[in-house]
């Protein structure tokens, strides 16, 4: 019985310990494409550029493990990836990320298609990205929606 009564403080303490590590007061930091654009391509496979801007509402640095996102252009999908490399987001702080993205040309033949009938200068995209801040927190979800532009792109 008595060892019993061990380990049920001894779970409890883990318990009371691991939800310390929680971080109460935890805000979800805000998220936003501050820019979306399309790169001078090498050949027939588009580039792009997107940027996200971060705000870190909390008291503590927020430590960017890694992104995951994807883009879809018109309707198609045609870009996904992943990034590793991200800035530390100080305390109260503020900070950008740049994602650089090729597109999958298998993926991309229903929009060339598309293009090839009917040729347009401006695009909607939608971008959806997770950034992970650590095994313990959530994922951030983030979604967004506008066009991009395509004139001046080609050099």
């Amino acid at each position: 019985m008595i060892r019993f009564a061990r380990i049920v403080v001894l779970v409890a303490f883990v318990a009371v310990a691991g939800c310390a590590g929680l971080q109460p007061g935890f805000e979800t930091p805000t998220v936003g494409v501050s820019s979306f654009r399309a790169l001078p391509s090498e050949g027939m496979v588009p580039r792009f550029e997107i940027g996200l801007h971060i705000v870190n509402p909390n008291r503590t640095a927020l430590k960017l493990e890694g992104i995951v996102y994807s883009v879809i252009l018109e309707g198609h999908k045609i870009l996904t990836g992943v990034s590793g490399d991200l800035p530390e987001i100080g305390a109260y702080g503020e900070g950008d990320v740049t994602l650089t993205a090729t597109a999958d040309l298998l993926s991309s033949i229903g929009l060339l298609s598309s293009l090839m009938r009917q040729p347009q200068e401006t695009f909607s995209y939608e971008l959806e990205a997770r950034l992970d801040i650590g095994s313990l927190l959530p994922r951030i979800h983030v979604q967004d929606q506008g066009e991009i532009s395509l004139a001046g792109a080609s050099k």
